[in-house]
């Protein structure tokens, strides 16, 4: 049986010890955010219920809504075919993104020929 086939969950992690995660919304469909998570963040995640994600920036593991109070209740999770990446679909309280908007994606790049590249509000 080939690894595309398997049903063995066994993520590649990249060499910083982290998967890519895409989090959508389960009502809307809406690309909310995307992140990482670690070995310890996707465990916890599969414990909880609860989205947990690996910041690069703060080089830590939080909960997502632990200081905003805007949570993640995991509905669905999918791991690609070479298991790199993460798709999460969640029931999300309130914004996702730390803009206090819905999702993280609010700018729409304007493409053109001229480089003069800029971006929209959506």
């Amino acid at each position: 049986m080939s690894f595309e086939e398997s049903l063995s969950f066994t993520p590649k992690f990249d060499a910083n010890g982290l998967v890519t995660v895409v989090t959508i919304d389960s009502a809307s469909g809406q690309v909310l955010m995307v992140a990482h998570m670690n070995h310890q963040a996707l465990a916890k995640t599969i414990e909880t219920g609860q989205a947990w994600y690996w910041s690069r920036s703060r080089s830590k593991l939080w909960r997502k809504g632990e200081s905003s109070g805007h949570t993640q209740s995991v509905v669905e999770m999918l791991v690609d075919c070479d298991q790199d990446a993460v798709l999460m679909t969640v029931k999300q309280e309130g914004p996702a993104c730390h803009t206090n908007r819905k999702s993280c994606f609010y700018r729409r790049i304007n493409l053109q020929a001229d480089d003069k590249t800029s971006l929209q509000f959506v």
